[in-house]
């Protein structure tokens, strides 16, 4: 019977020593002299937020609205230039998918297995379709085809106009996995995914036949735990070249025709990748972020000023790379050599979510549920 490892529990199990307790402490925060304001723009409260629990409830960003839940189902709109509310509702299910948005519609997986599609003008639903368990990332479309993977392996393609289920593809799930799954990427022809068991697979959109799979991480240890090689975080696709990170595994550029390995670096990270200033940026599993040339895979630099500090995914937003901690601190590095420029505290109880970035805007959704807008001057 498959077992799901939070991503705390598993960092705390590998922080401990042969007698079972915890010495290592999150590193203090150093001091530097900031270099570039951050202003913050606005603030909207979205209900509960993540909450306790290890849920992320990545947001999404369509237009000139940025779209979030809370662990309890609350979802709103919001402008994501002045933080005005547009509309708010409740769905009435428990959710830790975060939100999906295309062409006009938005997608939520609930924890009892539901998907739901709504309007993003003003949150009507549109339906609801059952799967065969709960959805812990956001649903991907194309405007066509909606695709969702489920926490027991499967992986489903479905008409975004009723909800009636394309095809499916299951794939095992190991013994013991983290918490939590890729979020796929959906393009016209293809779907790219990760799975628990280390590897990406390239899918075709219309029937979900397998184009091509490869393998990013292989499990190798002796313990359960040590063959834990999920991908948990999104592929990130730059022009034809697919990047993947898996737990456990390699960061890995792929040809996105062919699966076709382009470089491949040892690492260990759950969190979702950035790129920009033609570098690939990651955090791993012991928070030390890293950027590495997008091109030849070579280690460009790392900052591990913020070890075991539970940084999350790092994101790019103009000339800046950011990650955010357990303890609600923004970190914004210079995309060129990953030094701090500036600090922001936005939320006490933490930040797990993804960021998102546009343009010189950082959008931050705090675990107490404050949704954060801030611009580097």
């Amino acid at each position: 019977m498959n077992r799901i490892l939070a991503l705390g529990l598993c960092l705390l199990l590998a922080a401990c020593s042969s007698n079972d307790t915890v010495e290592l402490e999150p590193a203090e925060l150093v001091k530097f002299k900031e270099t570039v304001e951050v202003k913050r723009l606005w603030s909207q409260s979205i209900g509960s937020g993540a909450g306790s629990h290890y849920t992320l409830l990545p947001t999404a960003i369509a237009g000139d609205d940025i779209f979030a839940v809370d662990t309890e189902g609350l979802l709103m709109a919001v402008n994501r230039l002045n933080g005005k509310k547009r509309w708010r509702i409740e769905l009435e299910e428990r959710v830790a998918s975060g939100v999906g948005a295309a062409q006009g519609k938005l997608f939520v997986g609930t924890l009892n297995g539901e998907l739901v599609a709504l309007s993003a003008s003003d949150g009507s639903e549109l339906w609801r379709t059952r799967l065969s368990s709960e959805v812990l990332a956001p649903p991907q479309s194309n405007g066509s085809v909606v695709v969702v993977q489920t926490q027991d392996g499967r992986i489903v393609g479905l008409d975004t106009g009723s909800g009636r289920q394309l095809w499916m593809q299951e794939v095992a799930v190991p013994a013991l996995t983290l918490r939590g799954t890729s979020t796929p990427i959906v393009t016209d022809t293809a779907v790219y995914a990760g799975f628990a068991s280390g590897k990406i697979m390239a899918l075709d959109v219309k029937d979900g036949l397998v184009q091509w799979e490869q393998r990013v991480a292989l499990a190798t240890g002796r313990s359960e735990l040590e063959r834990v090689v999920d991908i948990n975080a999104a592929p990130l696709l730059e022009g034809d070249i697919l990047y993947c990170g898996s737990y456990q595994g390699r960061l890995v550029a792929l040809n996105r025709g062919t699966g076709a390995g382009l470089w491949a670096k040892k690492e260990s990270s759950f969190n979702n990748l950035a790129a920009g200033n033609q570098q690939i940026y990651l955090t791993d599993e012991n928070a030390i972020v890293k950027a590495y040339n997008a091109n030849s895979g070579t280690l460009v630099w790392e900052n591990d000023q913020l070890i075991r500090r539970q940084v999350g995914a790092p994101q790019t937003f103009g000339n800046y790379v950011a990650v955010a901690d357990f303890e609600g601190y923004v970190h914004i590095m210079n995309q060129s050599d990953g030094t701090f420029v500036a600090r922001r505290k936005v939320d006490g109880d933490g930040v797990r979510s993804p960021m998102q970035g546009v343009d010189n805007i950082l959008y931050v959704y705090g675990n107490s549920g404050d949704l954060v807008a801030l611009r580097a001057e």
